[in-house]
């Protein structure tokens, strides 16, 4: 359902009271911040993060008590007492804020607002990554409670390139001096600045009426916008959602890997399992010259590189007969050949048989962390070879969705620097 009533048209984007932390009331900016819920890696992240501050956003996102209502009552709590302190507090007037991160590598420039909610019909807002329904609820009761989206969507769309419109504003706010300031611990600094000029924010607005949008990151939580939506008969503040708009076109994203790692199979064992299925090599390290091994082997197809008992071990050329009866037949041969769908249709669902469920796989953004745990644990890490972007929208623009965490586009926002309350609109 699209109740922005633009159906023919596209993004719709408005200015919110953005909620941000007081600079005076907390040790620093930088802080407080958070990598996005899903990338922190539990329970050593999210122990330093509640450790750098005692307000730091994971708090709200990652709150920490026996069962999942706990949890959210205790983060709804800790945001009322949070702006009962004025630790937090909401911008005087509506705004759309430009946001920047750059490092010694990359530059990301966007524009964070509130987008109108559409459904995948519409072709405004597309997904390309299949979502679990755990996932969706536990973080509807959280937004649910809170009455709060506590960190932005990324999305990314593609305009000719030009410096005119959102781009003109864009280029001309950050001459501007920015509302926040900071650098993080990962090295990207980090600044915001608000729109709040009617002619600029009309710009904006306009030239994104003509786009459509690719879900970068974040897709659990698009969908929980949706659901909520959908639980509020009347207009209001639900049927839009907290997003950062990047233009790719201008400002191209990296996309990387999310890896698995499997609980409970050692890698010999795994390796055994895939005997006659795959070629298995044993490649040198350390990890990068492991990696620089893997891209190698996925050019020319379907490759893994499993690590987890000190070494690494390259997996590749599937055998045709094990793909023929495992990866399902009905969808694109781009989606067929995703290194995803067979990991997940042939290894884990067949040759392994492992639920894709936390209890047996977790999902891990950060290369070396993943093969940290899987030694530390006696179990598989495996690692992926990035997915081109050219494939993610070409699959999301024929409405065929990926195996869930297929990639990682980047740098994701940080969490922190802008919230919305669904309270002060």
């Amino acid at each position: 359902m699209n109740t922005s009533g633009r159906a023919d048209q596209g993004l719709h984007l408005i200015p919110f009271r953005g909620l941000r932390y007081v600079p005076e009331r907390v040790g620093s900016l930088a802080a407080v911040t958070s990598p996005p819920y899903d990338v922190v890696v539990r329970p050593d992240g999210l122990l330093h993060l509640e450790s750098a501050d005692p307000h730091n956003i994971v708090r709200l996102i990652l709150p920490q008590a026996d069962t999942a209502s706990a949890r959210h009552e205790q983060a709804a709590a800790t945001l009322d007492q949070w702006l009962a302190e004025g630790i937090l507090a909401p911008d005087a007037e509506p705004a759309l804020y430009v946001y920047e991160q750059r490092n010694s590598e990359i530059l990301q420039r966007g524009v964070v607002g509130a987008l109108a909610l559409s459904g995948p019909a519409d072709g405004i807002v597309l997904p390309h990554e299949d979502v679990m329904a755990d996932v969706v609820e536990d973080r509807a009761d959280l937004m649910r409670t809170t009455a709060a989206h506590l960190e932005p969507l990324l999305l990314t769309y593609r305009s000719d390139g030009s410096a005119t419109g959102a781009a003109d504003v864009i280029e001309r706010t950050i001459q501007q001096p920015p509302l926040l300031a900071t650098t993080t611990e990962d090295g990207f600094s980090h600044r915001l600045w608000a729109v709040t000029d009617l002619a600029d924010r009309s710009v904006i607005e306009t030239d994104l009426a003509r786009r459509q949008a690719l879900i970068a990151d974040g897709h659990h939580r698009w969908a929980t916008y949706l659901r909520l939506q959908q639980e509020h008969s009347a207009p209001g503040p639900w049927d839009f959602g907290l997003v950062l708009l990047v233009d790719t076109a201008r400002y191209p994203l990296r996309v990387r890997s999310i890896h698995r790692l499997l609980h409970g199979l050692p890698v010999a064992d795994a390796l055994a399992a895939l005997t006659g299925l795959f070629r298995i090599r044993d490649v040198r390290g350390p990890l990068p010259l492991a990696l620089e091994a893997l891209a190698e082997a996925a050019a020319a197809g379907n490759a893994f590189l499993l690590a987890g008992d000190g070494g690494f071990h390259l997996v590749d050329r599937p055998d045709e007969n094990l793909l023929a009866r495992t990866v399902p037949a009905d969808r694109p041969a781009a989606w067929r050949s995703l290194d995803a769908t067979v990991l997940h249709s042939a290894l884990l669902d067949q040759v392994w048989q492992i639920p894709d469920d936390p209890a047996h796989i977790a999902y891990i953004h950060d290369t070396a962390a993943a093969v940290e745990q899987a030694e530390r644990h006696d179990a598989t890490a495996v690692l992926m070879h990035p997915v081109r972007e050219e494939v993610v929208r070409d699959l999301a623009r024929q409405g065929v969705t990926m195996p869930r965490k297929s990639t990682s586009f980047g740098p994701k926002p940080a969490t922190g620097l802008v919230l919305r309350s669904l309270t002060f609109g």
